[in-house]
């Protein structure tokens, strides 16, 4: 007669430490796979993981282990780009094997940009620096430019894909953008930098404009090569906006 498991419908792994989105090159380094205390769990149960299949590791269940949930670790080296399943087996003595469900991951491992180069500190050479039109470039902002705001262009970058998330720094100032779509994959990225932003950030000799990627799973390109811009000093609306900021800010006190 044979003998079959007294486990029923083993529940899947879940991922202890990536993304909701997925598994990026930073959680891959260290990933680990949690699994939930089982009905029947006990002292002498040999958990075996596998990831694609392939067999990646196990765990013989201690006393303090039943009822808790133990975790593995997926070595690096099993990890790569697109999508990957993961389950595992549980022998216990004198039953049949049980199998759990099976759970589906999406791994993404390039980063936007291409991998930033340790020696480059919190800059991407990959990416390119921002566009700015020469005019603005070579004389700045004036008044006018800023009531109009400021035209700038991200070019296409290595491994640009659907759900980019990219924020442009204008000095101090960040502003976010709506993640890349299907269709703007490839191409450039156009940004209005609205007066707002201009008038935050300030009047700045070498104001230094620049970007960073988001990916959907967590990957992170770091800061552009900045461009530089002079946003004009002795600027007569920027003094007049900045001097009404701080009367709301703070009480605006003059010599008596």
């Amino acid at each position: 007669m044979t003998c079959t498991s007294n486990i029923t419908a083993l529940a899947a792994p879940t991922l202890a430490n990536a993304h909701r989105s997925g598994i990026s090159i930073s959680s891959a380094a260290h990933l680990e796979v949690t699994i939930a205390a089982y009905p029947g769990m006990d002292t002498g149960d040999l958990i075996e993981l596998f990831w694609d299949d392939c067999y990646v590791g196990s765990h013989l269940v201690t006393p303090p282990d039943v009822q808790d949930s133990v975790t593995l670790r997926i070595p690096e080296s099993f990890i790569a780009n697109g999508t990957s399943s993961i389950h595992y087996r549980v022998m216990q003595v004198g039953r049949d094997p049980a199998l759990s469900a099976k759970r589906r991951v999406q791994v993404k491992l390039d980063c936007p940009g291409g991998q930033p180069s340790a020696l480059s500190g919190d800059e991407n050479q990959g990416l390119a620096p921002v566009r700015i039109p020469d005019a603005i470039r070579r004389h700045g902002v004036n008044p006018n430019q800023i009531k109009r705001g400021v035209p700038l262009t991200i070019a296409p970058y290595l491994n640009m894909a659907v759900g980019d998330a990219v924020t442009l720094r204008w000095g101090d100032v960040r502003m976010d953008l709506p993640a890349v779509t299907t269709g703007e994959v490839g191409q450039p990225i156009n940004i209005w930098v609205p007066p707002e932003i201009i008038l935050e950030a300030g009047e700045d000799l070498r104001l230094e404009v620049t970007y960073c990627i988001l990916d959907r799973v967590g990957n992170n390109s770091q800061w552009a090569p900045p461009r530089t811009l002079k946003i004009g000093c002795a600027n007569p609306y920027l003094k007049s906006r900045s001097k009404e900021a701080l009367m709301v800010a703070e009480p605006y006190r003059t010599k008596a």
